[in-house]
């Protein structure tokens, strides 16, 4: 095999790890960069990982790594949403058809620490305490500083920044030419709580139904609790930042947050029993949409993953997204020969209206889950929606199955949604009685506007 030309990938996290185990086994002489200490030594920093969904997507891409199967090792699988209204009963709304149609709980240290070690196995050179200090682009030579902030230079050959939505390599890259980057913040935060697991064994140390993600819907804010091999549960509570109450500004401690939880969560609140330690003991993080005009500075430098597209967690789509950009570049710098310009190209070319497009499904995921899982407008289009995905499968997909259980560009799956979306309002026309639409005629319109949908 040919010489390639190495690569520097600064940012050891979930994306950069796997880009560098799917490139070292495609022959690249790879080295990574990651400012945090190692943490499959130093352990993995808590209080601000919201629970990752693992979904098809990045099971493909696992796969092609050969680390799928470990994965769902150390994983819960989550049939659907179990949805907690305020004074009413828990009731599942699934995800898929059956449980070929599901999507698996994460911790994202553990993965993480997963990733470095195949990565390391791969022959990835690994080197952590590493912060991007500057780049000098033409030359392909970039400045390291560790904690204590001496610096070195090294080599880089091509960059590649997998470093988050934080990105060093993204401002160095910014410095030399503009991106045209735009950070839309959501206006809403986040805090982690905890289930502790319970004291039973088997499924009996879980506090909650462990195969569900649960949600708990309070119109513009919400609850949801993720589970955990172990028997705990990941608890992420999302309210405005600012503004009247409820906000994070309005409960800037645990005990004003402990009386809205017993006022608006009061089935939750006794389930977490170091309440007050994780409320005031873990940050609010905060939540934003980046879009850049531009992923990369000809073949010197690209960005991928959140360094170039973050997006809110309401999809559960991140990781996944981010995975599928490794697969896609490791695939196009493969094929590329010396052409790093033209694959990191069409490496933008390709993902970015799929980025774009979970982004914009992302957003409108947090109205659906916080407010529209308990409206009977939308419990009706879902009826409808699953009546005629069982009539017609080659005509309609409900568009979180579209995302989630196959690999159609999330872009086809936003367009195709939509469309969907307004024949189901004109055969519902705001009602919230599904059975009493008449199916084959609901299947005969859906046949005549729209085409067969498309495979992936």
């Amino acid at each position: 095999m040919a010489q390639r030309q190495p690569i520097t990938l600064i940012g050891g996290g979930l994306v950069g790890a796997l880009l560098g185990t799917l490139l070292a086994r495609r022959g690249f002489a790879v080295e990574l960069f990651e400012k945090r200490a190692d943490p499959r030594l130093a352990g993995f920093a808590g209080g601000r990982s919201i629970n990752l969904a693992l979904a098809e997507r990045g099971l493909h891409a696992l796969r092609q790594a050969q680390l799928a199967d470990d994965v769902l090792q150390r994983a819960v699988m989550m049939r659907g949403r179990m949805v907690h209204p305020q004074g009413g009963e828990p009731g599942l709304q699934r995800y898929g058809v059956d449980d070929g149609e599901v999507i698996w709980s994460v911790s994202r240290g553990a993965l993480n620490v997963l990733l470095l070690d195949a990565a390391e196995a791969a022959g990835v050179r690994l080197h952590f305490g590493q912060s991007l200090a500057g780049a000098d682009f033409d030359a392909q030579r970039i400045r390291l500083a560790d904690e204590h902030g001496t610096q070195r230079e090294h080599d880089a050959g091509v960059l590649v920044g997998a470093d988050g939505a934080g990105s060093a390599l993204r401002a160095a890259m910014e410095a030399r030419v503009p991106l045209g980057i735009r950070v839309e913040p959501l206006g809403h935060g986040y805090k982690e709580l905890e289930i502790p697991p319970a004291a039973g064994t088997g499924r009996g140390r879980f506090a909650l139904e462990p195969n569900a993600l649960h949600i708990w819907p309070r119109g513009g804010y919400m609850c949801i609790a993720l589970p955990n091999t172990e028997g705990s549960f990941t608890v992420t509570l999302f309210l405005p930042a600012q503004g009247a109450h409820p906000s994070f500004a309005s409960l800037p401690d645990a005990a004003g947050a402990a009386a809205f939880f017993r006022e608006d969560f009061p089935d939750l609140l006794p389930l977490i029993p170091r309440f007050a330690e994780d409320y005031d003991g873990h940050p609010v993080g905060s939540l934003s949409t980046l879009y850049l005009d531009r992923w990369h500075l000809g073949g010197q430098a690209l960005l991928i993953g959140d360094a170039a597209h973050a997006i809110v967690p309401f999809h559960g789509q991140g990781m996944n997204c981010g995975f599928e950009d490794a697969v896609a570049l490791a695939g196009l710098l493969a094929e590329s020969g010396d052409d790093t310009a033209g694959a990191f190209a069409e490496f933008q070319r390709v993902r970015q209206p799929n980025a774009d497009a979970i982004a914009a499904m992302a957003l409108e995921n947090y109205v659906e889950m916080r407010d529209s899982v308990a409206d009977p407008h939308y419990l009706a289009k879902r009826a409808l929606g699953a009546r005629l995905a069982g009539r017609i499968p080659g005509h309609y997909m409900a568009r979180y199955r579209m995302v989630t259980f196959t690999h159609l560009p999330y872009a086809y799956a936003l367009e195709r949604g939509r469309a969907q979306d307004a024949l189901l309002q004109r055969l519902l026309r705001g009602g919230t009685d599904a059975q009493a639409v008449d199916l084959d005629a609901a299947a005969a319109l859906f046949e005549r506007e729209l085409p067969p949908l498309a495979h992936g």
